[in-house]
C-alpha cells in the first residue's frame, strides 16, 4: 500500500515533547512514540487543527520505520478518518492529515500528567 508521505521529518517541538516521553516511558525508540502518538490523536472525535507544522529538527523517519508491521493498518486507519472527516484521500490530504495527527497526538500524550511510565500509555489504551 502506499503510505501517504515517504519521509516525516519532526518539528523541534516535536522532538522535545517525544524527549520528555521518552524520559518517562523508556521507550527509545522515536517510531514507537510516534505510533502511540498518531494513534491517540485518530482517537479524538474532534479534527486537528490545521496549523503549520515546521519540519524543523534533525529527527526524521521514514515510513517503513515509522509504522513498522503495522504501516498498511496505520495508512487505512488514516484514510479512514479522513474519510469520516469529510477530506480527499489523496495523497496531499493524507500527508497534512498525517502530520497533523502525529503532532496532536505527540502533544497529547507529552503534556497528560498521568503518562509517567509506559504502564499509563497501555492504561490509555485500554481504557473504554
Amino acid at each position: 500500500m502506499e503510505p501517504p508521505i515517504e519521509r516525516i521529518r519532526l518539528s523541534q517541538s516535536g522532538k522535545d515533547q517525544l524527549l520528555k516521553l521518552r524520559r518517562f516511558t523508556k521507550i527509545d525508540q522515536w517510531n514507537i512514540l510516534c505510533r502511540w502518538g498518531f494513534c491517540r490523536s485518530l482517537a479524538e472525535p474532534s479534527m486537528p487543527s490545521p496549523v503549520p507544522i515546521p519540519a524543523d529538527s534533525n529527527v526524521e523517519l521514514t515510513w517503513d520505520v515509522f509504522g513498522g508491521e503495522m504501516a498498511d493498518i496505520l495508512i487505512i486507519a488514516l484514510k479512514q478518518r479522513c474519510y469520516n472527516d469529510k477530506l480527499g484521500t489523496d495523497k496531499e490530504t493524507l500527508a497534512k492529515q498525517f502530520r497533523l495527527h502525529l503532532h496532536r497526538g505527540i502533544g497529547y500524550l507529552a503534556g497528560d500528567p498521568n503518562i509517567k511510565k509506559i504502564e499509563d500509555l497501555i492504561a490509555i489504551a485500554t481504557q473504554k
